[in-house]
């Protein structure tokens, strides 16, 4: 969803939760993708968030269905649960869905992305970065484009996209305005604007998150939650409005 009253590009945050919504959106985002445990790279938030996120939202935000962390080669009940999920998201009104099906051979599983584009109706369809583990990029983004996908989310292939800028100008050319590259990776004020200039990319995704202190007094030194980071519980992780706006204004100065 590309918007020209909005001065190019179009900026994306990716937040955790209500709070990074409202961080996001107060520092001057166009868009949030909302996702739960962005440890795990991002997973479906629950449908509470979503509901109060819609009464709260003044920026349109992508959500995403993701069942778990890991691959993104599901099971056909995960699959199931997936298509249940985009229904649901379109009927209560979100703005767009971000879904990922991969087969093992690392191509993009068409018949799945399709039925879940075709399940999400009027709503903005991204395709996140499963598709940095495509076996073939240049295949797997025909591939996006036939399943009636809009959008996909890439740092081209590599850790950031400072390291895949080079694939991610030749995604921009390929794509010709039949899908939008969403550029991701590790984008910070001091990158931001030289992956804009080398790649023409006319959206941008990033987090910008700090860890905080918790506030709890009481505190459990022989309980973890998960893993074996005993302190985890005693760190929260926020989307960071001072570097989301400084990442903006340097994205817009390029």
């Amino acid at each position: 969803m590309t918007d020209q009253k909005q001065p190019l590009p179009l900026i994306e945050v990716c937040v955790e939760g209500i709070d990074g919504l409202i961080a996001a959106q107060e520092a001057g985002a166009d868009r949030v993708e909302l996702c739960a445990s962005l440890l795990e790279g991002g997973i479906t938030p629950s449908f509470g968030t979503v509901r109060e996120a819609l009464a709260l939202a003044s920026v349109p935000f992508h959500v995403i269905v993701r069942p778990r962390g890991g691959d993104f080669l599901y099971s056909e009940a995960e699959y199931r649960s997936m298509l249940a999920d985009v229904e649901a998201l379109r009927d209560l009104g979100v703005a767009g869905v971000v879904v990922g099906c991969l087969r093992a051979d690392g191509t993009i599983d068409e018949e799945r992305m399709a039925e879940l584009a075709r399940r999400a109706g009027p709503l903005n369809v991204t395709c996140h970065r499963a598709f940095d583990m495509t076996r073939d990029p240049a295949e797997a983004l025909e591939a996006l484009i036939r399943c009636g996908i809009g959008r996909v989310l890439t740092s081209g292939q590599r850790d950031t996209a400072v390291e895949g800028a080079a694939l991610l100008a030749e995604l921009v050319v390929q794509a010709a305005g039949r899908i939008i590259i969403l550029g991701c990776g590790d984008l910070d004020p001091s990158n931001i604007a030289t992956v804009r200039t080398q790649t023409g990319l006319a959206e941008m995704h990033f987090a910008a998150l700090r860890d905080v202190p918790s506030t709890m007094t009481y505190r459990n030194p022989d309980v973890g939650m998960g893993g074996t980071d005993l302190d985890r519980e005693y760190r929260n992780t926020l989307t960071d409005s001072a570097l989301v706006a400084a990442t903006i204004a340097a994205a817009r100065a390029a």
